[in-house]
């Protein structure tokens, strides 16, 4: 009676596991599709939205930056300003190149350097600089209210993902007769990074005192470069100045980035310029 009964069991298993294997998966399809057919659903994931950004090795944002540099007044010293040749002639159409230098109105994004904390930054970085030898430790630190910044934005006209947000540090022209004695004058600084590619500032030292070599290697350090190359081109006229180091680095599409360390005498000025 006992093997009877179980052997009934066993058997009514299997009808049902038959049957189950048969409409199960049909019955439950069909459910679900009532529940989800003509329906709008959302759902969040992570990563979407947020676009394509190509991310620039530091000899392409130096090529980038160096670039569209020479599509702007580049910052101006007494000394400059004296040597400078008039442009009153020059056809402004030229300036619509392949490469662009705007001022950035949308202001920085969560990832950048805001206008709160770029003096911070920038004295940090400056600390950087100072402790590498490549700026004397007596400049002074930037302070508020004597400085301005403005944001900038480096693009590759003709492929537009090719760009980097810059903030531009100045001393404030709002006062003439400003002391700028061992202060930094003007500065591009990476918006992203905070490192310091171009800067003009006014020191104490002079020329013969400087180790312009030694201030080229570890500026090149300090950005993480490769490929630098001394320059060993004989062109006076390519600066106002006699004091004055240039350097290659590989740039984008086989083009190169003139990087200069220079010296204005007479008003003390070391620069460190990636525009010709």
């Amino acid at each position: 009676m006992k093997r009877n009964l179980k052997a009934s069991v066993v058997v009514i298993c299997v009808i049902l596991i038959v049957v189950l294997s048969i409409w199960g998966p049909e019955k439950i399809s069909n459910y679900r599709d009532k529940h989800t057919m003509n329906r709008v659903s959302m759902e969040e994931l992570d990563g979407l939205g947020e676009g394509y950004r190509y991310e620039l090795t530091n000899n392409e944002k130096l090529y980038i930056l160096s670039m569209c540099l020479q599509h702007q007044v580049l910052p101006e010293t007494d000394q400059s300003k004296k040597n400078r040749i008039s442009n009153d002639n020059m056809d402004y159409e030229e300036l619509n190149g392949s490469y662009a230098f705007v001022v950035n109105k949308k202001g920085p994004t969560d990832k950048e350097i805001d206008e709160k904390n770029i003096f911070r930054v920038c004295n940090q970085e400056i600390g950087v600089l100072k402790s590498m030898g490549i700026l004397p430790d007596d400049i002074k630190v930037i302070e508020n209210g004597a400085y301005e910044a403005e944001l900038y934005s480096a693009i590759d006209v003709l492929d537009p993902r090719n760009n980097m947000p810059v903030w531009k540090v100045s001393l404030s022209t709002s006062h003439e007769n400003a002391d700028k004695s061992k202060r930094l004058l003007d500065a591009y600084v990476d918006a992203e990074t905070g490192k310091i590619y171009e800067f003009y500032v006014r020191i104490e030292e002079e020329w013969e005192e400087l180790e312009p070599e030694k201030i080229m290697k570890k500026w090149n350090e300090y950005l993480g470069l490769r490929g630098m190359e001394k320059d060993n081109r004989d062109n006076p006229l390519l600066e106002t100045t006699p004091y004055f180091l240039k350097y290659t680095f590989p740039g984008m599409d086989n083009g190169k980035t003139i990087v200069t360390v220079g010296f204005y005498e007479g008003i003390n000025e070391l620069f460190l310029k990636i525009s010709e």
